[in-house]
């Protein structure tokens, strides 16, 4: 956690999120450069901020995530806004991008794994053993293929965050 708020208050936030690790009285030109050195230590930081002393910060940073009432320059600076203003949305924000990455993987292995199939059946490499492809078949199987993709894709609706 990096705030510009007394040690104390810090402190006490940083306990009650569970963390381990927090910078207190850190000034707004301090801010990208703490997330720099995260950065070269290997740790990949995001940048929660609304104002405009923030945007060097949410630039620096590997994700920026902005307040949606904060400043336009801190909202442009940052890959996502939060739009509602409370701050206890980012862990939402976390759990929505896993369940996402998660789809994306699932929807690549089944595409890439129905094309290894269907590509070279397309192609004739079946003909040896007497069976042929139709096209329309094909057509009918890539349909249903993506569909099927879509249909997984849609289910985010459903994810609990």
């Amino acid at each position: 956690m990096l705030t510009g708020d007394n040690k104390q208050t810090a402190a006490y936030v940083a306990k009650e999120l569970g963390l381990n690790t927090f910078f207190a009285e850190v000034l707004p030109e301090q801010k990208a450069s703490i997330i720099k050195k995260l950065q070269d230590q290997g740790k990949r930081p995001a940048m929660v901020g609304d104002g405009i002393n923030d945007a060097p910060a949410l630039v620096q940073a590997n994700v920026g995530i902005a307040i949606g009432a904060g400043t336009d320059v801190a909202v442009e600076s940052a890959d996502v806004v939060l739009i509602k203003n409370d701050p206890r949305d980012v862990s939402k924000l976390i759990s929505l991008s896993k369940k996402t990455m998660r789809k994306m993987n699932e929807n690549l292995v089944w595409a890439t794994g129905y094309n290894v199939v269907a590509i070279p059946a397309a192609a004739g490499i079946l003909v040896p053993f007497g069976i042929v492809l139709r096209p329309e078949f094909a057509a009918a199987t890539m349909s249903l293929s993506s569909i099927s993709v879509i249909i997984n894709a849609l289910l985010l609706k459903r994810a609990k965050i």
